[in-house]
């Protein structure tokens, strides 16, 4: 089959490049003429592993294609994806939804036969009704069905997840429409692929409610976490206890410095605007959003109190920068809050991140970027962990110790173990991995 897909950043770059290995043909439309002349040279703009060698030979073998202008694409496809960026808008949390109306605009001026207009961008609920009313008024008597495909990708995992995925969910009531969906991802599956059909409404309702509950499951640790700290608990063995219980399942029950990333906090916010406007305000969430905020702050409190109170004038080295690992995305990460915060009461940061740097170096003044991890750990007071890289699950700790001007360690991700830094002469700090009390 043919497809559209309107937008080139990660949801669009990532399903136009999996859509293609399943044989359809496909062109990624986007606004920026460098982002397309780059992408023609097959230079990724995003990291994520395995995308640069799926855009690469989908583009050999002629079925993946990139441009500026979405009329030719539009024309021919079966399906056009809206896949643009929604921001939370400046002033009041909503989503910005600007982009995905311009381009209803755009695609209502060119299309030609029954076309089937399909929402992939995260947006609130009514938005599919609006992108219908758009079509409707720009091209009178136009043949076509607006259908909410929400994305379910995980940075990092994004081409797994795409491919190998718990469910699709596709919002429509138009029968022609859900057979052109079904052909598209008929490839995923031998037999039959997940799909969940319900109405375009609950479809986009899916996409927050999910994006909230995973939200609410990390707080939930997060909170657990420093009650653990209290009382002498560890929050992992907690996690794990709970986590075996399959009614509540282990994902998303790892304790650390908060969630950040694309989604989960913007989603959270417009799930909340959303529901407040709609007179049905959704308090939990609201808790969880303002308890993920408090946090990352907190973070850089823990490291003062490990630093024996004060961190002013000395230098504190921190390892991973990405609000996740596997990602160079920057946006709403912990380290940010944690760096600022240290630097607000008199630290030197240094930072060393595998690919979030770029990033970094837009969004933080004042801080030493290093080449590697042992180059960042050296001379510093002490070391904190941030993101849960694989290359920092295995530092040798005997060379850290002796590049750290004082041995202490906050790890924020849990990946060692307490015992055994302790009895290499470290003062280690975790999340959630109390002492009890004494007597």
């Amino acid at each position: 089959m043919r497809v559209a897909m309107i937008g080139s950043g990660y949801v669009g770059l990532v399903s136009g490049a999996c859509f293609a290995d399943f044989g359809h043909v496909v062109a990624c439309i986007d606004k920026d003429p460098a982002k397309i002349a780059a992408l023609e040279r097959g230079e990724i703009p995003i990291y994520e592993p395995g995308l640069s060698e799926l855009v690469a030979k989908n583009m050999r073998e002629g079925r993946l294609t990139f441009a500026t202008d979405l009329t030719e694409a539009v024309r021919g496809a079966d399906a056009v994806f809206i896949a643009v960026g929604t921001p939370s808008r400046r002033g009041d949390g909503h989503a910005d939804l600007s982009y995905v109306y311009q381009a209803a605009r755009e695609i209502a001026a060119v299309m030609d036969g029954y076309t089937v207009v399909v929402t992939k961008s995260t947006v609130p609920v009514g938005t599919g009704d609006e992108v219908e009313r758009i079509l409707r008024e720009t091209r009178p008597g136009a043949n076509f069905a607006v259908v909410s495909n929400p994305e379910f990708l995980r940075e990092g995992a994004a081409i797994s997840d795409f491919k190998r995925p718990d469910r699709i969910v596709i919002g429509t009531d138009d029968p022609r429409a859900r057979e052109v969906m079904a052909e598209i991802y008929r490839p995923l599956y031998l037999n039959q692929a997940p799909l969940l059909f319900t109405g375009r409404r609950t479809a986009e309702v899916i996409k927050y409610a999910g994006n909230a509950f995973l939200a609410t499951k990390i707080t939930f640790i997060n909170e657990i976490a420093d009650l653990c700290e209290q009382v002498g608990a560890d929050v992992q063995e907690v996690a794990r206890g709970i986590g075996l219980d399959n009614r509540i399942g282990a994902k998303f029950l790892h304790a650390g410095p908060g969630f950040g990333g694309s989604c989960f906090p913007k989603d959270t916010l417009a799930l909340i605007k959303t529901a407040q406007d709609a007179g049905t305000p959704v308090r939990i969430v609201e808790t969880v959003a303002a308890v993920n905020d408090q946090r990352k702050r907190a973070m850089a409190r823990k490291v003062i109190a490990a630093c024996g109170g004060t961190v002013r004038g000395k230098t504190v080295a921190v390892l991973g920068l990405t609000f996740k690992p596997n990602t160079d995305d920057m946006r709403e990460a912990p380290s940010l809050s944690i760096i600022t915060a240290l630097q607000d009461v008199g630290a030197s940061v240094k930072a060393y991140d595998p690919e979030g740097m770029t990033q970094a170096k837009t969004l933080l003044d004042g801080v030493t970027y290093c080449t590697d991890a042992y180059a960042c750990v050296e001379g510093a007071d002490a070391l904190v962990i941030v993101t849960e890289w694989d290359a920092f699950r295995a530092l040798d700790l005997d060379r850290v110790k002796r590049l750290l001007k004082t041995p202490v360690v906050v790890d924020l991700r849990n990946i060692y173990r307490p015992e055994d830094m302790t009895k290499r002469g470290f003062t280690y700090v975790g999340v959630g991995r109390g002492r009890a009390p004494a007597p």
